[in-house]
């Protein structure tokens, strides 16, 4: 299995937790993004800097609340204190939330906690960035609990 392949797995896998969750909570959800689009697609927006490689993984409502999800969960061997967001995600999720305000994006991150891409711009602003400055590093501690922000599970039946 190359790189990509493990990567995407792993990316999978969390947007199905993302997924199910949010139904729990009682919102609908959709798919929408790259992973969505055919093979070939794929393959050429892989090969550009274009934004629609940064487009939200997710879309859900719940009555009259619309919202987007970046799924953003991080390789087994990279667990640390800090989540690494690549500056280019959170210079298209800056531009997406203009260009659509006023329906949120949120990176939900494999600890279930959430960001939005201005709270991590604000929170590294005149933080510690990653070495090469393609990644913002913001401490897990400033993320918001899941259920903070899309709700608590509604019990079932039994």
């Amino acid at each position: 299995m190359t790189q990509w392949q493990h990567r995407k797995q792993v990316g999978d896998t969390h947007e199905q937790r993302v997924t199910i969750a949010l139904q729990r909570r009682g919102w609908t959800v959709q798919p929408c993004g790259q992973g969505t689009y055919p093979p070939r697609i794929q393959h050429a927006l892989a090969r550009t800097r274009s934004a629609l490689r940064q487009f939200p993984d997710l879309i859900a409502a719940r009555g009259g609340e619309l919202v987007t999800i970046d799924a953003k969960d991080r390789m087994p061997s990279t667990h640390s204190t800090r989540y690494a967001i690549s500056s280019a995600t959170v210079n298209a999720g800056l531009v997406f939330t203009a260009a659509h305000a006023p329906t949120p994006l949120y990176y939900v991150f494999g600890d279930m906690r959430v960001l939005t891409p201005a709270e991590v711009l604000h929170y590294t602003a005149h933080a510690l960035r990653h070495r090469s400055g393609a990644y913002h590093l913001v401490r897990t501690d400033h993320a918001h609990f899941f259920d903070d922000v899309f709700g608590r599970a509604i019990a079932r039946a039994a």
